[in-house]
């Protein structure tokens, strides 16, 4: 999901086992009014196919541990504003003991009311978007039963480990009447309903334009012992947060969604079969493989474009474009974002295996669903607003990017959600640069880290929506480009590749990239990474005092000039310092950062001018320049420090001069 929390305005700038399944439910009573059909939920899903191999090929193995299997039937009411769905689940235990309960996560229960604690954390208010009036959304599991026929419902708990809100229904605790052995396997079919908010948080409806995000009911991840780090076997569990995103095992995916006819539907995956149309509702069916989420989103009014595209490290892939009508001329913009972005990130970190890329455009209004990432499906900004610039293609190139960190390393966005916001973050600076050359202003950014907090932390944790985004995505990118500055780019990217290569379709952790960057450097990154990942450091020096006195040497008279130089942060590579005297010549010194000070005493035949702490500003950790400069004759320290200080600091800014 791209930070829209950055695109500040000036001043402010300054200071995301294959097989058909027959849905037989109980307990289930179409709603008076309804649009659903109750026969169409009940209608066997045709069986979904492995994807068809060339002639004479064998069929592709898997990429991922297959852990789930969903087979999902989903009905658009587009005047109620609901989706009444049925789901039949497989879940696989890879862990080593005996599982008696599942957990699912139900994420359209952060909107039900303003008591969740998604609602709690966030007051309503994602990015720049706030949640409409009193429009709630909520999800309900109506009926949930074993492959022989025994009834859950009585063993359904909302849980809340976490906070201990009883008022958050997000998780939910299944019994299970029998054990899942090591390796075996369980099957529940469930019927829901979900009841769509106006759109918010990346899901709701904005008009006749649906966004379906977190839309069905969702396992969560056991993870094996190892995992992560794990000492023992279990649940990863949480709740929907304000700021968390999201976790989730590799699968696959057999989804069928109904909507009125005259709508068109763009989902994960590829279809299996051309859309069936009776005259009144219209039937879409799709596939997906080795992927861990699955989203869609129904409009009658898309604009749709196709294009193929191919590079050396994809080998084919449909790139799909559902267009508001109001971007309808901008398709040529989106389809070359898209095509830049899957060439240059295939190079970098690996192929891009899946054989659909699908874009979608919001309309005017609904930008709750802008800005957002699921496996082969992205979000754009909605249609509305300049369109100058090119902060059209940055959000396009940004949610590219998260199907590698997000869609295929899949880390854990709960607890660790700067191994794909940061990385993804960075890998987006390199694709602007490279393809529209725009550049990143590292040391702006850096003068806004006011508030540092630890990137490996739960998502929650952070001072509010604000404090996550810094950290996470801006922090952490910094953080990325200042190991890039140590070792070059070259290594880096050989570094980032390994680290995909290594981890994709499994679940790594914040050590396992250590570990590969420590393998592929040669190098222990281990105060590195206690100070800036595990730790909230940034670097802060400061020229702290200047001295000047003149001495005698033989027959003339010299300047003694001293500077004292403190470090108030943390270090990571030599401190350049640069003297400038009143003749005009200039002395360069570094030093390596480690002790709390150093004094710089040098004698020169002319005053010192002043004396500035990283002049060309390589050190993009640096939070607080305005005390790295200070100038010499003037009295008041103060003016010192704003006048030239804050000058200085504006100049080199915004304009890229060096001091």
């Amino acid at each position: 999901m791209i930070n829209r929390l950055f695109k500040r305005s000036t001043i402010w700038l300054l200071l995301l086992a294959l097989g058909a399944a027959t849905f037989t439910f109980v307990r289930f009573a179409e709603r008076p009014g309804s649009y659903a059909s109750s026969s169409f939920l009940h209608e066997p899903v045709p069986q979904a196919l492995e994807p068809p191999a060339p002639a004479g090929n064998e069929a592709p193995k898997p990429l991922s541990k297959h852990i789930v299997a969903y087979h999902i039937s989903v009905q658009l009411d587009p005047q109620q504003k609901t989706l009444t769905g049925a789901e039949s689940l497989t879940w696989k235990n890879p862990g080593s003991q005996p599982v008696s309960e599942l957990y699912l996560h139900l994420y359209p229960n952060a909107f039900q009311s303003k008591k969740s604690t998604f609602m709690r954390e966030s007051g309503g208010k994602l990015r720049q978007d706030e949640m409409k009036g009193n429009s709630f959304g909520s999800m309900a599991i109506e009926s949930a039963v074993t492959e022989d026929g025994i009834e859950l419902t009585s063993q359904m708990q909302y849980v809340q480990p976490d906070d201990g809100n009883k008022q958050d229904q997000t998780l939910m605790r299944i019994r299970l009447p029998k054990p899942v052995a090591p390796g075996g396997e369980t099957t529940l079919k469930l019927h829901f309903s979900v009841k769509l908010p106006e759109v918010f948080a990346r899901m709701g409806y904005s008009g006749d334009f649906v966004m379906a995000g977190q839309w069905f009911p969702k396992v969560a991840v056991y993870e094996p012992k190892g995992t992560r780090g794990r000492a023992e076997e279990g649940w990863n569990l949480h709740q929907y947060h304000g700021n968390s995103e999201f976790y989730a095992d590799f699968g696959m995916y057999n989804v069928r969604i109904q909507v009125p006819t005259g709508y068109t539907v763009a989902a994960t995956g590829f279809p299996t079969k051309p859309a069936a149309d009776d005259g009144t509702k219209k039937t879409y069916q799709f596939y997906a493989d080795d992927v861990h989420d699955f989203a869609w989103a129904a409009s009658p009014h898309f604009v749709y474009v196709e294009e193929p595209f191919s590079a050396p490290n994809v080998p084919g892939v449909k790139i799909k474009l559902y267009l508001d009508p109001a971007h309808q001329s901008l398709k040529d913009r989106y389809l070359y974002a898209a095509k830049r972005s899957l060439a240059k990130y295939s190079e970098w970190f690996g192929t891009y295996p899946y054989s659909t890329l699908s874009i979608v455009v919001p309309p005017p209004g609904g930008n709750g669903a802008g800005g957002m990432e699921y496996p082969t499906l992205v979000t754009g900004w909605d249609a509305a607003g300049d369109t100058n610039g090119y902060e059209l293609e940055r959000v396009i190139v940004h949610e590219i990017g998260h199907q590698y960190w997000y869609g295929m390393v899949a880390s854990n966005e709960f607890e660790e959600a700067w191994l794909d916001e940061g990385f993804t973050s960075y890998a987006e600076d390199l694709i602007m640069a490279s393809e529209f050359g725009v550049k990143p202003n590292y040391p702006l950014e850096a003068s806004y880290m006011t508030h540092p907090e630890p990137l490996k932390l739960p998502s929650w944790q952070y001072r509010g929506h604000g404090g996550y985004a810094d950290n996470v995505y801006t922090r952490a990118k910094l953080v990325l480009v200042g190991i890039e500055k140590q070792i070059g780019q070259k290594q880096m990217l050989q570094a980032m590749r390994t680290y995909f290569e290594k981890w994709k379709f499994r679940h790594p952790a914040t050590a396992d990239f250590q570990a590969v960057l420590e393998g592929v450097t040669k190098k222990d990154w281990s105060e590195y990474f206690n100070q800036f990942v595990y730790g909230g450091g940034m670097t802060d020096y400061a020229v702290e005092s200047v001295q000047i006195r003149k001495v005698q040497q033989g027959d003339k008279t010299v300047y003694e000039n001293s500077v004292l130089i403190h470090k108030y942060g943390g270090h990571y590579m030599e401190v350049p310092v640069r003297f400038r005297f009143e003749d005009g010549s200039v002395v360069d010194k570094s030093w390596d950062g480690r002790d709390p000070q150093v004094l710089f005493t040098i004698t020169s035949e002319s005053p010192l001018a002043w004396a500035a702490v990283d002049p060309q500003m390589t050190m993009v950790l640096e939070t607080r320049r305005i005390n790295n400069f200070m100038q010499v004759n003037i009295d008041n320290k103060w003016k010192v420090r704003w006048n030239i200080g804050i000058a200085k600091l504006i100049e080199t800014l915004l304009n890229g001069v060096a001091w």
